[in-house]
């Protein structure tokens, strides 16, 4: 892309790696350059957590912000209760109302560590579309917003196309999803003025749906911007671990779990990660990620910092260097590290340390904890594990014990006091 823009916000993102591809760079740009735009990314309420893979967008609004407009953070109370299909081969499961508010409390408590809802000019707004979807007419919806949408013309985006192409089933209740997140879109701009809805590159079709819609029902104009796919340089889709999703709630995965993930970049990935998740300068970032040798892990540690004090503070991400430095380099415990407490009547007359490793999340299943223990890929306080069988009782956990997957992944099991 030659475009070069005169907005901060459009430059900043166009530096740092986040503009896929949008719907008119330069109508976009000049109403960034004019004064504040509102703009809006939507999260369906799947999980208790959002996770690394929604970071990037974020991150977006958090520049949004910085640079002087108003991000809004929509959640998707009413949308959930449908289920986004796009590039997905079967339907989601159906959550409960109740099921969908916890989710979003959890949710909720993420955004508040990157945006600021209070703050004077320009806060970050947090809405639910429930507020609109949960009490609309379906007949008048059908007249009203139903009749602007060609069903050939939903069949032809990729997200729905690719699904049908596999003969994968379709069900009415999804097809429905693009129109309500087109409809989204306008009631956002009629409401709140809102004249961005930002994305992954996924929701390029329903981005587009939500344009159109606005314009032929309210006569705006309004603009569209995805990021692109991220990718590690091993083609992994980002935020997933060796242990699954890489949770944002610390309830879900600890602070210094959150920056050993970051820690564990792989050397080809850490500029591009430092542009996209850290606030450090794109030269800096660029001088960074060059370093070859030992000082690439310099520089992982850094990101390691930056990205976790974003998320937790400067005080966890402290604690977290400290533990994996304790850990690592002086071969000790650390106080940081994941920790399962068990009591006396738990632990019973013993408890194998196959089963240990599961339950601090070392590895998934008794099997595949012996297939490590068996690959010598375990190791009990620094020491080589190589019997699956071992028993511990409570004697031997009066003092916490180390367990260890691979040279990264630690856990401490203790008697709880």
């Amino acid at each position: 892309m030659t475009y070069h823009p005169k907005s901060e916000f459009m430059a900043t993102i166009q530096e740092r790696g986040f503009i896929a591809d949008c719907t008119d760079y330069q109508a976009l740009d000049d109403a960034l350059n004019a004064g504040m735009v509102t703009a809006y990314i939507g999260y369906d309420a799947t999980a208790k957590s959002l996770h690394v893979g929604h970071l990037m967008n974020v991150m977006m609004l958090r520049w949004l912000q910085k640079t002087g407009h108003q991000p809004i953070t929509l959640m998707g109370g009413g949308t959930t209760k449908v289920g986004d299909p796009s590039f997905r081969a079967d339907e989601r499961p159906l959550l409960t109302p109740a099921q969908i508010d916890d989710n979003i409390a959890g949710m909720q408590r993420v955004f508040s560590s990157f945006l600021d809802y209070e703050k004077d000019g320009n806060p970050a707004l947090m809405l639910n579309n429930a507020e609109w979807l949960d009490h609309l007419n379906y007949l008048e919806f059908l007249r009203d917003i139903g009749r602007h949408f060609s069903v050939n013309r939903m069949l032809s985006f990729e997200s729905v196309k690719s699904r049908l192409d596999r003969e994968q089933s379709l069900s009415f209740l999804e097809f429905n999803y693009m129109i309500l997140q087109a409809y989204d879109f306008m009631e956002l701009n009629n409401r709140y003025g809102c004249l961005l809805q930002m994305g992954g590159s996924d929701q390029w079709g329903n981005i587009v749906n939500g344009i159109d819609l606005t314009r032929r029902v309210l006569d705006h104009e309004i603009y569209g911007l995805t990021t692109p796919l991220l990718t590690t340089s091993d083609g992994r889709k980002m935020g997933k671990s060796a242990n699954g999703a890489v949770w944002l709630n610390d309830e879900m995965l600890s602070p210094y779990e959150y920056w050993q993930f970051w820690r564990n970049s792989t050397d080809a990935d850490v500029g591009r990660f430092l542009k996209i998740f850290t606030e450090l300068s794109v030269e800096e970032c660029d001088r960074l990620g060059a370093l070859g040798g030992s000082e690439i892990n310099d520089a992982k540690v850094i990101l390691a910092n930056e990205a976790t004090t974003l998320l937790h503070g400067a005080q966890a991400a402290a604690a977290a260097e400290a533990t994996a430095r304790e850990v690592f380099e002086k071969g000790g415990v650390g106080d940081d590290l994941p920790t399962l407490e068990l009591t006396a009547e738990e632990i019973g007359d013993g408890i194998s340390v196959a089963q240990l490793i599961v339950r601090t999340g070392l590895a998934k299943t008794g099997k595949e904890a012996k297939r490590l223990i068996a690959d010598n890929g375990a190791r009990i306080d620094d020491a080589p594990l190589s019997d699956a069988g071992l028993m511990l009782d409570a004697a031997a956990l009066a003092s916490p014990v180390k367990l260890s997957a691979g040279k990264k992944r630690h856990a401490l099991v203790k008697l709880a006091g």
